[in-house]
């Protein structure tokens, strides 16, 4: 039996569009499976966790929708100003970010904002969350890049950066980070927060994505798709995606190879198949599909078991780099944890004995 995937995808005609794929040919074919049309301006982010899709837009909503259930599940107002960036953290914690310079923690359980964080002075741009959920980086048009402690929810680190940003994204181990502004891409080392290597986009970048930990995927404002190697700081692989700007790019792996997703403005979503390899070739198109919208962004919902596969070596590598960047803010780790598990029961406090 085909595992169960979903491409969701939003528009400038304000509508969200969901597409199953079929993944057991050798072809993959994706069939529209909903549209959740809750927004009254275009959307401008989307983010999927294992049960609902959440959408942001121009008109200042963050709009949910129960992937399970196939209905709208509500909306969050909190925010004052576009919403630019979601993210969620496992199942359990979303982060949002908008144009009021504010970073909302909400819980999936009831939808409570948990933290609001005045995080810029201008416009949020772009959030990531550390793959240890303890730390999160954050650009604005105040040209800082900001690290988060979430365990506290204050700010660890301030980077003047001296441009305006409008990508950042931590690599898939949490030891390196990347960070975007125009059509060049600077590689930051999380240990030393310092620049480690700068790749130059012939187009100014729409979206990138880490394939795994060292090759990333680069899409601007033309056709092409370009694979950089960013520890080697150098382009391996660049091929055609779309007959026009790619929008927004996705990967995931899948048995032995990676599938890249690609959505254009030209209203298609792609498949590509991608084989890692030392010397990388242009991946071969597995399947596709017109959504006959023009397309701002993308996320593609996976089972449980495929995340499980790609993200289970992830918390291990990650701690050594949390506890080294906690260290010198000598943070006290107090009852107000932001990103806790609450699949887990809370411990039962130890009751003090009084002396007599």
């Amino acid at each position: 039996m085909a595992a169960v995937l979903e491409l969701v995808a939003g528009s400038y005609e304000q509508v969200v569009c969901g597409y199953r794929v079929k993944t057991d040919d050798k072809e993959w074919t994706a069939e529209a499976n909903f549209t959740h049309h809750a927004h009254t301006a275009s959307i401008s982010a989307v983010a999927s966790s294992e049960r609902f899709v959440v959408t942001g837009s121009k008109d200042e909503t963050i709009q949910l929708y129960d992937l399970k259930k196939r209905v709208e599940h509500g909306a969050l107002l909190h925010h004052d100003g576009t919403i630019t960036c979601l993210e969620f953290y496992g199942s359990s914690h979303l982060l949002s970010g908008a144009e009021d310079g504010l970073i909302c923690v909400w819980s999936t359980k009831k939808w409570e904002c948990l933290k609001s964080i005045k995080a810029h002075k201008g416009h949020v741009t772009s959030l990531s969350v550390h793959p240890s959920g303890k730390l999160a980086l954050s650009v604005g048009t105040d040209k800082t890049l900001r690290t988060w402690n979430l365990v506290n929810g204050r700010s660890a680190f301030i980077k003047n950066i001296k441009l305006n940003a409008h990508i950042v994204r931590w690599s898939p181990e949490g030891d390196r980070y990347v960070v975007v502004y125009d059509d060049k891409v600077d590689v930051y080392d999380t240990q030393t927060a310092s620049v480690t290597g700068t790749m130059t986009n012939p187009k100014r970048i729409s979206s990138v994505n880490f394939i795994n930990n060292s090759v990333l995927a680069v899409a601007g404002d033309d056709e092409t798709v370009r694979l950089c190697d960013i520890a080697k700081q150098e382009w391996v692989c660049e091929f055609k995606a779309h007959d026009t700007r790619v929008k927004a790019v996705d990967s995931f792996s899948w048995e032995d190879h990676t599938v890249l997703v690609t959505a254009s403005n030209d209203g298609f979503i792609k498949m590509w198949k991608l084989q890692l390899k030392e010397e990388l070739e242009s991946p071969t198109l597995l399947g596709e599909v017109n959504t006959s919208a023009r397309l701002t962004c993308l996320a593609v919902w996976k089972p449980t078991s495929v995340k499980n596969e790609e993200t289970k070596d992830e918390a291990t590598t990650s701690k050594e780099v949390v506890r080294e960047l906690l260290r010198p803010k000598k943070v006290h780790i107090v009852e107000e944890v932001i990103l806790e598990d609450e699949s887990k029961p809370p411990k039962k406090k130890k009751k003090k004995q009084s002396n007599k």
